[in-house]
């Protein structure tokens, strides 16, 4: 895979797994499903768009290594610790704990995750494809 990027300047960018069709419209459904559970729960809305950014931070890794943004960017982009957070959540108010923060960041999560799904993002690929140089390209990155 050659980015148009990566000819015109020399630049490498973040390496990024393509995601096939089925994976992009679950994603718009998680994201389109927290966008009325917050609803339905009380919060506005709009926090999810405030706070999407938030959660890429975990790529601040690819200053150190391709493998470390990596790890980190995969690490926080799945469906995992949000379900986890939720389902701590319903615990606790089965118990008659409300501990609605638990519950306002998973949401702000499953809809960041799933709107990075629907836009195309998936897992990041934990080692930088090869680069190869010719000469009437320039510099190509090509995946293995």
């Amino acid at each position: 895979m050659t980015t148009a990027l990566a000819r015109t300047t020399g630049k490498r960018m973040a390496p990024s797994t393509p995601l096939p069709l089925i994976h992009r419209i679950e994603g718009g459904a998680v994201a389109l499903a927290t966008v009325v559970f917050f609803v339905i729960a009380g919060f506005a809305w709009w926090w999810l768009l405030a706070l999407f950014l938030v959660f890429d931070l975990s790529a601040i890794g690819y200053g150190i290594s391709t493998r470390a943004g990596a790890r980190g960017y995969n690490l926080v982009h799945n469906y995992t610790a949000p379900a986890v957070l939720l389902a701590t959540h319903g615990i606790l108010l089965t118990l008659g704990v409300a501990l609605w923060p638990l519950a306002f960041v998973a949401g702000c999560w499953f809809f960041h995750v799933g709107l990075d799904r629907a836009l195309g993002y998936g897992p990041r690929p934990t080692q930088q494809p090869p680069i190869r140089i010719t000469p009437q390209h320039g510099v190509l990155i090509t995946a293995p």
